[in-house]
């Protein structure tokens, strides 16, 4: 019989009222993985447990799995936009992104994890707030995959606010280069000179509520972070890993961009292959 899902109250401080669920799978790895799994906007912990593949390929390979939840009404990370305040854009700066943090910090100690197996992914909003903890936790996580998100920075709220839907962002209108991309990054952790978790994108160029446009930002931003160049990467695979998928990697995997042609919001997730990406 399968384990369900379960709400964990007290994983320490949680200034933003984020909630926390956790599935463990009965048969439990001796120094489990862990997966962040961040649901979309509208979406819950419940919803993302049903609706992805995580549950399952927990239950095969013994990792547990994070879903944390949105304390918003409208269910977005950080509201309307799950990077509009410098909060959750700072390293232990109080927002979502500390409270998610402290999600995997509880989840480490308390099952005896293992710390260089801790990895997260997300789609929609929640693809965009695997990239702001990806940003601002990089000595947290080993690789982030984003379905559908924006970079990191893109939606942020000059006034602070976590009310701030950014349809500039959201159009694909906010553009600029890999080097200022990857300083938003840097200043989400100053001082921070670790290593830095591998990343894959994935996008659909029909892609209406978050513009395709997000895709090429999202890619500079990280190339911008690795030193690499967005528009020479070194391997182009036409067709994968499906029909009008198109794969390019930078670096041996450092960077992975998967830009889907015809595909609109949100491309579709990819477990099997989401565990090649982890090693798991």
């Amino acid at each position: 019989m399968a384990q369900s899902l379960t709400r964990v109250n007290n994983f320490g401080s949680n200034p933003s009222n984020a909630k926390m669920f956790i599935y463990v799978p009965r048969n439990l790895a001796a120094k489990p993985p862990i997966i962040v799994a961040i649901h979309y906007c509208t979406g819950t912990a419940q919803a993302y447990f049903s609706g992805s593949p995580y549950r399952q390929l927990a239950d095969q390979k013994g990792f547990i799995v994070i879903y944390p939840e949105s304390p918003y009404s409208g269910t977005c990370w950080d509201d309307k936009s799950i990077v509009s305040s410098r909060a959750t854009l700072t390293h232990d700066g109080g927002g979502n992104s500390n409270a998610i943090a402290n999600m995997v910090k509880y989840t480490l100690q308390q099952y005896n994890g293992d710390p260089t197996k801790v990895f997260v992914t997300g789609t929609s909003s929640g693809g965009m707030m695997t990239n702001v903890m990806a940003a601002t936790y990089p000595d947290l996580f080993a690789a982030g995959i984003v379905y559908s998100g924006t970079a990191a920075g893109c939606f942020y709220s000059q006034s602070g606010g976590t009310n701030a839907w950014n349809s500039s962002c959201a159009q694909g209108q906010v553009r600029s280069t890999p080097q200022v991309w990857a300083k938003m990054v840097f200043d989400a952790y100053p001082g921070y000179e670790g290593p830095r978790p591998k990343m894959q994108i994935y996008h659909g160029s029909a892609d209406t509520t978050l513009h395709a446009n997000n895709y090429n930002e999202t890619i500079k931003q990280w190339a911008g972070v690795f030193g690499l160049d967005p528009a020479k990467p070194d391997v182009t695979q036409a067709n994968t890993p499906q029909s009008r998928y198109t794969t390019y990697s930078w670096d041996n995997g450092k960077l992975i961009g998967v830009y889907a042609q015809g595909v609109g919001h949100s491309v579709n997730m990819r477990g099997a292959d989401d565990m090649k990406f982890f090693g798991l």
